[in-house]
């Protein structure tokens, strides 16, 4: 196995660079082929998410390896290489497993303990596979990963390790003043996008005590759905959707806006938010009387509810925000678990971090220890720098408007904080945030499981390794066992077939039982750390024809990839 990752994430690199560095779907499968077309590399898969952009790639040369892997990434990320170096970070053999482990299980998350980073690692098995990119190496190790992460999940209170990247955006924008519920309750929210987060966090308001849900999204049955599946929650949350070209009316009444779009622009801009805010009176709050919520005063005549709104569902709303409390949770942020739309390219959970570098010159081939010690530099840097806290006023300005931008690139932008009345909590302030975040308890046995299954890991891949030379060598001891008996026969032609029978068996006997011992030793000394010689030293001794090694391991290899693929797409029929 010669496993390397060359990558960069919210641990070694800024959300600006990251934010440029972002791969289109189109550019993963070029970046997977263009890969495989380099000299060094054997299999290759391409894990991009929000906050990542790592490569994996089996390669037998360890500096040509992460020479063509960065020169790769860079090309295709569109970020110069000379620019891109300095946030690299690389891990190699047992390191790199060690890596992808740790993120399967949500270890390297922004916020720690998040398993939507599964899914990310799934869909990048698949691309593999799809692609056939993915060899038996990657195979094992992406499916591997699967198994420690859910184990991670299972078998471990991670999950309260952290949450949802949602929930500790709405904590920010309320500054930690009052709980989430308080702060949401009665609270009028836009949710522009319809994708996974788009819905978590819709789900999230509705639960936390949002009065109104509006969702605008490009696609309209999208959001049709994700409303009919916000009012069937239980929750008491009014919701509707609209098209994205109603998002500027909208801004004028609302209290918050959570975004998570796909798109490769701004979805908000300076001039939006001044703008709606310029039409707003001040404060926007919740009536306290019963009835249907307006931005301007009521007419001299009752006023048509939206399609879908149940008059007693608004005076509920109504009533609750003027206690200040909130409707019962039913559990809605568990129900919408839905896969990643169109609207958003999977956003997963776990964000960028801006803080940190890693170095990637002066690499000692000797020194894998060296190796890990990069992304660690990246992750010592990030503690130094200062923290810069949630985008927002220091002047005691009421917020009238208030933004979450879980979206990369980011959806609204950055220039939003200066305006008065606004209070922005994007990807990079979140991570500056969660930096201090406690961990937990269980964090310690998540660690100790990885640790366990990269060991158990490479025990098995150092073992499989040796698997051809051994099948190599018993068909070597056939074919001499053929041999002789067939010598037999011509010095021996009297010999009847129960003779020539017994005769075979016994030579057949004699050779198994001399390879029993070394083949069985050979398997356990090369499950060991530095192991692997030990498949050398056997073709050496044995003379094996290396064509018939290789011949085995290609066979192998064909059957790991089959079976693989047959899981896949028994995994999509269901």
């Amino acid at each position: 196995m010669s496993l390397l990752v060359v990558g960069l994430s919210h641990r070694s690199a800024p959300v600006s660079v990251l934010e440029r560095a972002s791969l289109s779907a189109d550019a993963k499968v070029k970046l997977l082929h263009d890969t495989l077309a380099a000299e060094p590399a054997a299999e290759a898969a391409v894990l991009a998410t929000c906050n990542r952009i790592e490569l994996y790639a089996d390669v037998d040369k360890f500096h040509a390896g992460v020479a063509e892997l960065s020169t790769l990434l860079a090309q295709h990320s569109g970020v110069a290489l000379e620019e891109l170096t300095p946030y690299l970070y690389v891990h190699y053999e047992d390191r790199a497993v060690h890596h992808l482990f740790s993120v399967a299980c949500g270890l390297d998350s922004m916020v720690v303990g998040e398993g939507q980073i599964l899914g990310q690692i799934k869909d990048t098995l698949a691309l593999g596979q799809e692609l056939h990119t993915a060899g038996r190496l990657l195979n094992d190790l992406f499916q591997q990963a699967l198994r420690v992460g859910k184990r991670a999940h299972s078998e471990t209170g991670i999950d309260r390790a952290g949450q949802s990247l949602v929930t500790f955006g709405l904590e920010q924008l309320a500054a930690g003043r009052e709980p989430v519920e308080s702060w949401a309750a009665g609270k009028r929210a836009l949710v522009i996008g319809a994708g996974s987060m788009s819905s978590l966090a819709a789900a999230t308001l509705a639960r936390v005590g949002a009065a109104e849900v509006v969702v605008a999204n490009r696609t309209a049955a999208r959001a049709d759905r994700l409303v009919e599946i916000l009012v069937a929650s239980g929750t008491g949350v009014a919701a509707r959707a609209v098209p994205m070209a109603a998002v500027a009316d909208e801004l004028t009444r609302v209290d918050v806006v959570v975004s998570c779009t796909g798109a490769t622009g701004l979805v908000l801009t300076g001039d939006d938010v001044a703008a709606a805010l310029a039409h707003t009176p001040a404060p926007r709050t919740l009536p306290a009387q019963a009835g249907p919520r307006t931005a301007a005063p009521a007419p001299a005549e009752p006023a048509a509810l939206p399609a879908g709104l149940d008059p007693e569902v608004v005076a509920r709303l109504a009533a609750v925000a003027a206690a200040g409390g909130r409707l019962a949770d039913a559990g809605v942020a568990r129900t919408l678990t839905g896969a990643p739309g169109p609207d958003r390219d999977g956003c997963p959970a776990d964000a960028p971090a801006a803080a940190g570098r890693a170095a990637l010159t002066g690499v000692d081939a000797t020194d894998l220890e060296l190796h890990g010690t990069w992304a660690d530099q990246g992750e010592a840097a990030a503690q130094r720098q200062p923290r810069k806290g949630t985008r927002s006023h220091a002047d005691g300005t009421p917020v009238r408007l208030a933004l979450l931008d879980l979206a990369m690139p980011r959806d609204i932008d950055a220039a939003v904080h200066r305006i008065p009345g606004v209070r922005l909590v994007d990807i990079e302030s979140l991570a500056e945030a969660s930096a201090d975040a406690p961990m937990a308890a269980d964090v310690d046995a998540v660690r100790g499981i990885v640790a366990d299954e990269v060991a158990a890991f490479g025990a098995a891949q150092r073992a499989a390794h040796i698997t051809p030379t051994v099948v190599a060598l018993r068909a070597m001891a056939a074919e001499v066992v053929a041999m002789e008996v067939a010598r037999l026969d011509g010095r021996l032609p009297d010999l009847d077939d129960r003779q020539r029978a017994e005769v075979t068996q016994t030579v057949r006997r004699v050779v198994d039982k001399l390879l029993h011992a070394p083949t069985v030793r050979v398997k356990q000394l090369a499950s060991e750390p530095g192991g692997a010689g030990y498949a050398d030293a056997l073709r050496e001794l044995f003379d094996l024809d290396p064509l018939a090694v290789a011949s085995v391991s290609r066979a192998d290899g064909a059957d790991a990839a089959g079976q693989a693929n047959q899981t896949h797409d028994s995994g999509r029929a269901s």
